[in-house]
């Protein structure tokens, strides 16, 4: 679903649509598991632009921006457990506000002794941080209570993805990022990361999740069903409906993204694309 919206909606800007491999966390990654994705792809009659990148390739350019954070001062070492935050966290809330387990800053002063590093924290600074999502509205977060310092990178050498986004992103020259609403409340982290790394932020869109009959968001992780690619124009109509922009009478995969790109260009962009 998100790749169909982000892909309509880069034809219908006459951008770029681009493709890359969120593979940093080597541990969980399936072999194989892009090539699959790129083929689905291609049978879904989506076309990528440039190169696809992977950021399983990208590890020194995420050096690169660390050591900027590093000498700026807005990197620190914390040695807590996930255990312990999750600890302070009941004790002051009673429970973890809006799923978040803010961190209590801690190690802000230092490591305590006999500690060594399980992950490097951005230091956030106070304040509200406000952006417009396209399919949202206007969204503010304040970061530093919310979320509080977040990592950037694991002691385990595995780099966050909120850093790898950003720094990619300001590579690629990105300027819309189209993706699910369970991410919506990284958009206020990122943001931090480009200013500090003075870069550019991008515009978002966020879509609403697709869920199971239990609320759950439709993923391998939940037992979903994998894309079926047999049926391509089934496939195509059953994700289409979930935007709520109105059915399409397509019977072929041309009509399809002949009605889709002219409905999204009405819907999202409020314009007619000439014929």
């Amino acid at each position: 679903m998100v790749a169909l919206a982000s892909y309509l909606d880069a034809r219908v800007a006459a951008g770029q649509w681009l493709v890359r491999i969120e593979d940093l966390d080597t541990p969980r990654c399936v072999p194989g598991a892009d090539q699959t994705i790129l083929r689905q792809l291609t049978d879904l009659g989506m076309r990528w632009d440039g190169d696809i990148w992977y950021q399983s390739d990208r590890k020194a350019a995420y050096q690169t921006a660390f050591e900027t954070l590093t000498a700026r001062g807005l990197v620190y070492p914390c040695g807590c457990t996930r255990r312990e935050i999750a600890d302070a966290v009941l004790a002051a809330h009673g429970a973890f506000p809006a799923g978040e387990r803010p961190y209590p800053g801690t190690c802000r002063t230092g490591l305590p002794q006999g500690r060594l590093a399980k992950a490097w924290r951005f230091w956030v600074e106070p304040g509200v941080v406000s952006f417009h999502d396209r399919w949202c509205g206007e969204q503010s977060q304040c970061v530093d209570q919310e979320v509080g310092d977040f990592v950037v990178l694991r002691a385990d050498g595995i780099w966050a993805y909120q850093l790898a986004v950003v720094v990619d992103d300001a590579a690629q020259g990105i300027t819309d990022v189209v993706r699910g609403q369970d991410l919506l409340t990284s958009t206020a982290r990122q943001q931090l990361l480009a200013q500090a790394l003075g870069v550019s932020v991008t515009r978002v869109m966020h879509l609403p999740l697709v869920t199971d009959k239990n609320g759950l968001k439709l993923s391998k992780q939940n037992g979903a069903p994998s894309i079926d690619t047999d049926n391509p124009l089934i496939t195509l109509l059953s994700a289409w409906q979930y935007f709520g922009l109105g059915p399409l009478a397509a019977s072929s995969l041309d009509q399809f993204w002949t009605q889709a790109t002219e409905s999204w260009a009405g819907h999202i962009f409020g314009q007619r694309l000439a014929p």
